[in-house]
């Protein structure tokens, strides 16, 4: 009685006949969110341009972390329902989590090992170091409050609320699509920007810090809160519950595995021994759900990879939409857009036509369909990464050299090299050949050449100088100038510079952004010009400066550029498709599939089903970073191949198991056992009345012995 006064009296506090306390729940949900996909946006970025991994390194420990991060929950549920109750588990883990956000900005500060000051940090074990552990303890903090908020808001309302709970939850999921939204907007801006004490690079702190900072917002925010709401003890796990009727139900099958004795009708009916008929029933339906749970992880291998491997794809791809530039992890925003879209648009639309038709779309039917289109999705993923693979320089492996010849004098030049014979004006193809080759310059003698393995070198006459030998990163263009003046010329692009670059030598390359870059040429006299240049993204140029350059206003007209490497030139638009079948797959899949467990799923189990939904995810992240290291595909399209096709296989393995699937009523089932008695039940009633009716019996004998002893002791004292 004290606890419903209490209730009530927390509950008095409204606003438009809700509790004020879920007000806070609401903010503390869209600030966790936000700190937890702006984080995610830009990892795989982090991990291959701040780490220097490679593309299935970053992949793996990418996928690891998501995995994690959806393990946790069923950890989390257990605290919250078993030992602290869901608001200190909230409070204690995001303690953890925020703590885990501010390691994670501090491990992207490159300048905190970077004693020589030249951009690159001394010790990257530190920093290895710093992001694991911080990795760890977001995915504890986030994975740990992930099943409690939600629950923790329902219990603020009262019974005869059942309708603001409802609008509750909608508007605590359209928080959490709000959040998503925004900071995969805002990260990647972040990121972007150039920051550091000793060296301008890519602010991956800030990128990191900020919603480092929104978490720590978060916490304040749901304390602050923490004397208006509704606290209910824990009470117990239900997971545990049926983890131990199970487990009691196989060991009791192992003991009375002999063939004299009795089988049973199901397995779990071992279990009757200890635990209800009731409960039994209720983890045979769970069962039931979970069983078809199992290739279900597939399709989460394939989605996840919206935040590696398509954000990868993007960095080799154009981000120039006119009047903005996108950057390669803001093409994740397109998945969170199209689901505000197309929910309402399947629902009011897609599945009344449906119906109309006649077809019986059953929600099994629907999840097929959605795991189709995530195949179908990673097929256009393929047919873009054929595209941009055709568009990528041929690089030499790593028992091959190239070279390319640059003629600096004032006539055709005739070219031995090797294999090949050509007369050189301006050349700037690449000449792949094998350890060495003779050059031979018109009539003259021939050189004996030789260049390190795996790399590509300009021959400028005959001076070499090492070309890159990969596409600049992140998006930005590899720029240098050969001097070919008679005099020292200083050339600066913005705040990076050339330097003094000698007559008839190379500058190394400098990373220009995308747009218009100005380069500042001067010489010692301090005469001066400017030289202008639109660029695009992840190209490579040398820039000649010939013996009849000048210093005049329009000095750029002399200068001669090479192209090592050229520009992006699929636009990350063609994304746009796959990110749209990915999407119908995710509202078909996702939405019917949780819908589908809820109406299969006994009322009081329906934690038991979201935590297996969640392992299933965690499976699906681990199953990438299996593909990703084991997987010894060289091109990266026959990998969107490989998944797609693994996923029509298992779709086709889940069509057949939906086919056979019965739909249960389990209120149904569940009313049965509350309203019909069992008959073993009767019969320890019954067991019972007859035991009461013979200790009554008995009762009543040793009563009427004890009145008799009493009336003749009596009779003889008087006597």
């Amino acid at each position: 009685a004290l606890q419903c006064r209490e209730r009530e009296k927390k509950s008095t506090v409204t606003i438009f006949g809700y509790p004020l306390s879920i007000f806070f729940i609401v903010v503390n949900e869209f600030c966790e969110r936000f700190s937890y996909y702006g984080m995610r946006a830009v990892l795989v970025l982090y991990f291959k341009y701040f780490l220097k991994w490679d593309d299935d390194f970053s992949t793996t420990i990418y996928h690891t972390f998501v995995a994690l991060c959806y393990l946790t929950p069923i950890l989390g549920a257990i605290i919250a329902d078993s030992w602290l109750g869901k608001f200190k588990t909230i409070v204690y883990l995001s303690i953890v989590y925020a703590v885990g956000q501010v390691i994670m900005a501090v491990s992207a500060i490159h300048d905190i090992t970077d004693g020589n000051k030249d951009g690159t940090p001394d010790n990257m074990t530190l920093h290895v170091a710093l992001s694991m552990v911080g990795l760890l303890l977001i995915a504890l903090g986030t994975g740990g409050i992930k099943p409690c908020v939600a629950a923790f808001g329902g219990d603020q309302f009262n019974e005869d609320q059942d309708k603001q709970r409802s609008t509750f939850f909608s508007i605590f999921y359209l928080s959490i699509n709000a959040g998503s939204l925004l900071s995969t907007v805002i990260t990647p801006i972040l990121r972007a920007q150039k920051c550091g004490i000793h060296t301008q690079q890519q602010c991956y702190p800030l990128a990191f810090g900020v919603p480092a900072a929104l978490m720590v917002v978060s916490l304040v925010i749901f304390i602050v809160g923490s004397g208006m709401y509704n606290k209910t003890a824990p009470t117990g796990n239900i997971m545990v519950k049926v983890f131990k009727c199970i487990s009691f139900a196989i060991k009791n099958r192992y003991r009375n595995r002999s063939s004299k004795i009795p089988k049973r009708e199901h397995w779990m009916d071992w279990a009757e021994e200890k635990y209800d008929k009731l409960l039994i029933a209720q983890v045979k339906m769970v069962l039931k759900v979970l069983f078809l749970y199992i290739p279900l992880p597939m399709f989460w291998a394939l989605f996840d990879q919206q935040g590696s491997r398509w954000t990868l794809q993007a960095t080799t791809m154009d981000g120039n939409f006119g009047l903005m530039v996108i950057q390669p992890d803001q093409m994740q925003t397109v998945n969170p857009i199209l689901i505000l879209i197309m929910v309402p648009v399947v629902d009011f639309i897609i599945y009344p036509l449906i119906s109309k038709c006649k077809l019986n779309f059953t929600p099994l039917r629907r999840m097929t369909v959605g795991m189709f289109l995530a195949a179908l999705a990673f097929v256009a993923a393929a047919l873009v990464q054929l595209q941009i693979d055709a568009s990528l320089p041929d690089f030499p492996s790593s028992t091959e050299q190239q070279a390319k010849f640059i003629n600096m004098v004032d006539r055709p030049i005739d070219i031995t090299a090797g294999n090949y014979t050509f007369q050189l004006e301006s050349n700037e193809d690449y000449y792949t050949y094998g350890r060495q080759f003779e050059l031979k310059i018109d009539t003259g003698s021939p050189v004996l050449i030789s260049l390190p393995d795996g790399t590509r070198n300009t021959l400028v006459i005959l001076e070499e100088f090492g070309d890159v030998v990969a596409k600049p990163e992140e998006g930005a263009n590899a720029i240098r100038f050969f001097n070919g003046f008679g005099m020292v010329l200083n050339i600066t692009v913005g705040e990076e510079g050339f330097g003094n670059i000698i007559s008839k030598n190379m500058s190394t390359y400098v990373d220009v952004p995308q747009g218009t870059a100005e380069f500042l040429i001067k010489n010692a006299a301090g005469n001066q010009c400017v030289f202008s240049r639109e660029f695009g993204f992840g190209s490579s140029y040398t820039f000649i400066i010939p013996p009849t350059f000048t210093l005049e206003e329009n000095c750029g007209q002399h200068i001669k550029e090479v192209e090592d490497i050229k520009a992006n030139s699929i636009h990350m638009a063609w994304q746009i498709p796959q990110y749209f079948l990915m999407t119908s797959g995710e509202v078909v899949f996702s939405v019917t599939g949780l819908e589908f467990s809820y109406s299969q799923a006994p009322s009081n189990m329906k934690a038991v089903l979201q935590a297996g939904w969640l392992l299933t995810v965690a499976v699906g992240n681990i199953i990438v970073l299996i593909v990703a290291e084991a997987a010894t595909l060289p091109d990266q399209w026959a990998e969107y191949i490989l998944f797609a096709a693994l996923l029509v296989l298992v779709c086709i393995i889940f069509a057949i198991m939906a086919y056979f699937y019965t739909y249960i009523d389990p209120a149904k089932i569940e009313g049965n056992f509350a309203n019909l008695e069992p008959e073993d039940e009767k019969k320890k009633n019954l067991e019972v009345a007859k035991k009461d009716m013979v200790e009554n019996h008995n009762e009543k004998r040793r009563k009427s012995s004890n009145s008799s002893s009493d009336e003749e002791e009596t009779s003889q004292t008087n006597f």
